[in-house]
């Protein structure tokens, strides 16, 4: 990010101040308080429908809280509209005019404010340099790659120089590989620019590359923020554990609890884990047990246990392995050394196990579906 005077640096933050919005009986947003601060690359992250557009509709001017206030730059936004806010929003499908050339697409935002048409293609010229399209300011629409476009798209917002870009699942309609690549080119150019990006995804990948923190969303509660790595080694709610990553659930019966870890009586044995979210638990609460695919290893010998072999799913430098005990299916992920296949076969008994730090436990709750 561009180093600036602090003195001269615009305040750039987001604040929701417990805003709750509701349309009849339902609450789409309950109680949202957070602080997304100046320059920082933000993702709300969560399924269809919990609430996280919903959200950015509000920052933008679009709603109005049911309750609460939404600050920008320490400004209430109360009775601003979307066109005087120092927001803009990039929708999915881009809305990039066929019929005009990719220039006269970036420079249209100026041109509705009344900026010459001199300025307008020196400034179109610019933002095309900044996002490594130079020199194809006078193709059409049509003509670019989808990526391409995702980018002029980008651009066009970034002509008016907001503080707030706020992006609503933008790279949904790309495909797998260009839908990587470009999480590279919008993280270069939120740096490079120091705007405050606001990104909506239900995709879990998206939101722990890109991001600085990650708030995720169910059923219109935000039911954690933090770092990347926080939120996928430090899960605090049992949705949170089972929507980020894959993960292995296992109900059981609290026996004890020391500082911060607790043995977990489970139909599979008594596995030790550290406790998630500073919680205490007494002796037969019921709890859930979560562990990752990649730190179940075979032969462990902490919290050890056996199960037998379902079958394996061969992915490249990953080989998935199911393996069930008892009434539950467990996944294990083991890097692929060229030697698929010598985990065993279909029957075979596995000694699994797992190393107490690299688990956690969590209150029962709602379980993310793997829809």
């Amino acid at each position: 990010m561009p180093e600036t005077s602090p003195v001269n640096s615009p305040d750039r933050s987001v604040l929701l101040d417990h805003v709750s919005i509701r349309f009849g009986n339902f609450t789409a947003v309950d109680n949202a308080n957070l602080k997304i601060n100046s320059g920082e690359f933000f993702s709300f992250l969560g399924p269809s429908g919990c609430g996280k557009t919903t959200l950015l509709r509000c920052i933008s001017g679009f709603s109005d809280p049911t309750e609460g206030r939404v600050l920008i730059g320490a400004k209430d936004m109360k009775g601003v509209g979307p066109n005087k806010r120092p927001t803009a929003l990039i929708f999915q499908h881009l809305a990039l005019f066929p019929l005009m050339s990719v220039a006269d697409n970036i420079a249209f935002p100026l041109e509705v404010r009344g900026v010459s048409k001199k300025e307008r293609r020196r400034k179109a010229e610019e933002l095309l340099d900044m996002i490594a399209l130079p020199g194809i300011g006078d193709k059409k629409v049509s003509e670019l790659s989808g990526g391409q476009k995702q980018r002029v798209a980008i651009a066009r917002a970034l002509a008016v120089q907001p503080d707030i870009l706020l992006l609503d699942e933008p790279l949904s309609a790309l495909d797998l590989k260009l839908r990587q690549h470009m999480r590279t080119e919008l993280r270069a150019i939120q740096q490079q620019v120091g705007v405050t990006f606001i990104y909506i995804t239900h995709d879990q990948g998206e939101a722990l590359t890109m991001s600085d923190r990650v708030a995720v969303m169910s059923k219109g509660v935000i039911e954690q923020v933090g770092a990347p790595d926080q939120i996928y080694n430090r899960p605090r709610s049992s949705f949170v554990a089972s929507f980020v990553g894959e993960n292995n659930a296992l109900k059981g019966v609290v026996k004890r609890q020391s500082e911060d870890m607790a043995a977990l009586e489970t139909p599979m044995g008594t596995f030790e884990a550290r406790v998630g979210g500073g919680r205490k638990y007494k002796p037969g609460d019921e709890a859930l047990l979560f562990v990752r695919p990649e730190q179940l290893v075979p032969g462990q010998a902490e919290n050890a246990f056996q199960a037998t072999l379902s079958r394996q799913e061969f992915e490249g430098a990953t080989n998935h392995v199911f393996a069930r005990a008892g009434d539950t299916e467990l996944r294990v992920s083991m890097v692929n050394a060229g030697l698929a296949g010598s985990v065993g076969s279909k029957g075979d008994t596995l000694s699994l196990g797992f190393a107490p730090m690299n688990a956690t436990i969590l209150p029962v709750g709602q379980i993310a579906s793997e829809a």
